[in-house]
């Protein structure tokens, strides 16, 4: 395995649920220590990587969390209830393996549910609510599961182990959204360590955007960036049942360009900038308009006078759920493509990018 692939499977194997991403955090600070030791980090665990001391401040932002759950009650029969920490749906969670992060230890479990050979006709056609399920961790007592160190509050993640699939540029692993934008930001900062740029460049990650875009608030006002590239995922339409309408982005064709999402429209010139950029490159990329979502943009783009934001994404199969599979191609391209932008964007190039004196339309 290479130094490439073994950051993806510590990243990606790592914990880092919603509210207790130290784990991950802890990995992030120590790659981003590898190539500055200037690091940035606001109250809430963000951090971030500086690089260069003159010119606009770029600031290229993934986020380290990923969707989970939170120990709500223990049963008088030692099982958990949980709620979730993030976007999950009924269908894609039972019968999964779960850790329960315990001040003890990490405790493997399993979502269950009552069995489907006594539900009714009528309730087998529904999803069921997340308050009908629960995570069975071997315990007999709700006294033998606070024996084994579980407390009301403890997060429970997926398990997922990270692999490569016989098409070695297929990867599967929990997490990708967004350990796939944490290894796109380190590899980014470490390539313009070599580099010369024009700028000062920020690189690292937030917390807590999947409960509501919260450390990109917290960062964005510690950085106060004139630029801001938001790195996540996005949702892959090459899947079977997917209309084009519904998505037409496929795994391997390129980063995706995010136009529209539910918490922001993309900054006119440099949404421009970007498209020019990688056609300049033969960079191949891909579209993304997502009604229903957001990213870290979203609460990004609104500091202080504002931000002009884009977003940067790979197409993921799966995501919200306990395992996900992106193509090494869409990460190495949005890599390209983000050091590109950054040795293009100097103090003139972003001073005529703000405001409104676009291209005519």
């Amino acid at each position: 395995m290479d130094k490439d692939l073994e950051l993806m499977r510590d990243l990606t194997e790592t914990a880092g649920p919603p509210g207790f991403e130290v784990r991950v955090h802890r990995l992030m600070k120590r790659k981003l220590s590898e190539f500055t030791q200037e690091l940035i980090t606001d109250n809430l665990g963000s951090i971030v990587g500086k690089h260069g001391d003159s010119g606009p401040k770029i600031l290229l932002a993934a986020h380290m969390d990923e969707v989970a759950f939170m120990v709500t009650h223990i049963t008088k029969d030692g099982f958990l209830r949980m709620q979730p920490l993030g976007g999950w749906w009924g269908h894609v969670m039972l019968a999964q393996r779960v850790k329960v992060l315990s001040r003890n230890g990490d405790l493997t479990g399993v979502i269950g549910s009552k069995a489907p050979h006594i539900l009714s006709i009528e309730e087998r056609k529904n999803v069921l609510e997340i308050s009908s399920i629960f995570v069975d961790i071997g315990a007999s007592s709700k006294e033998e599961a606070e024996e084994f160190g579980v407390e009301v509050g403890d997060p429970i993640i997926p398990i997922c182990p990270f692999e490569v699939l016989p098409n070695p540029k297929m990867l599967m692993a929990k997490a990708w959204d967004n350990r796939a934008g944490c290894f796109v930001t380190l590899q980014v900062l470490e390539q313009i360590c070599r580099e010369t740029h024009p700028n000062t460049v920020f690189c690292g990650a937030t917390v807590q955007e999947e409960v509501g875009l919260r450390g990109a608030v917290t960062l964005s006002h510690k950085v106060s960036p004139d630029i801001a590239f938001a790195l996540d995922v996005g949702v892959a339409g090459d899947t079977p049942g997917m209309s084009h309408k519904e998505g037409h982005s496929r795994l391997g064709a390129g980063p995706l360009l995010g136009f529209y999402d539910s918490s922001m429209i993309p900054h006119l010139n440099l949404r421009d900038f970007v498209i020019d950029t990688a056609k300049e490159n033969k960079i191949p990329y891909q579209t993304d308009i997502m009604p229903g979502g957001g990213t870290d943009a979203g609460k990004i783009h609104m500091a202080h006078n504002g931000v002009p934001s884009m977003v940067i994404s790979v197409p993921a199969r799966y995501i919200h759920s306990h395992v996900s599979i992106v193509h090494r191609d869409d990460l190495d391209n949005a890599i390209k493509l983000l050091v590109s932008l950054i040795k293009k964007l100097d103090e003139e190039t972003v001073g005529k990018m703000k405001g409104m004196d676009a291209r005519g339309l």
